[in-house]
C-alpha cells in the first residue's frame, strides 16, 4: 500500500514542485513559500502530506526546520528517482522554479557577504 500512497502524493502539482527543489539541497517552509510564490499554509500541508508518505525527512537546525528528500525512498522505489531526475525537468514550472531557487540563493549569498 506504501507504493499507492505514493503515487498519489506525487498526484499534486504544489508537492512535485516541492521536491523538485528539495532535490537540489534542504529547505524550509519559509523558503519554499518564497521560491513557489505559495502561502506558508499551503507550504506546510503539502510538507506534511510528503513527510507522511516518507518522500521526505526533516532536520532542525536552531529555530530553522529543513526538509530534504528521503533518500531511503529512493533506492526502495527506483521509479521515483527516476521521475525526479528525468520528468521533472520537462515541466515548464519546475525549470522556472529551479531558476527561482538559483537567484534566491545568489541572493542570500551575497546578503551573507555583506554581513561578514
Amino acid at each position: 500500500m506504501e507504493l499507492a500512497q505514493v503515487m498519489r502524493a506525487l498526484g499534486d502539482e504544489n508537492r512535485l514542485r516541492i521536491l523538485n527543489l528539495l532535490r537540489k539541497g534542504h529547505l524550509n517552509v519559509g523558503e519554499l513559500e518564497q521560491i513557489l510564490g505559495i502561502n506558508q499554509s499551503n507550504v506546510s500541508r503539502h510538507l506534511s502530506r510528503l513527510k507522511t508518505t516518507n518522500l521526505i525527512t526533516n532536520e532542525k537546525q536552531a529555530q530553522w526546520v529543513y526538509y530534504h528528500i528521503n533518500q531511503h525512498m529512493l533506492h526502495k522505489y527506483p521509479l521515483l528517482n527516476e521521475i525526479l531526475d528525468k520528468e521533472l525537468d520537462k515541466i515548464e514550472q519546475c525549470i522556472h522554479d529551479l531558476e527561482v531557487l538559483r537567484q534566491y540563493r545568489r541572493l542570500v549569498s551575497v546578503t551573507e557577504a555583506d554581513l561578514t
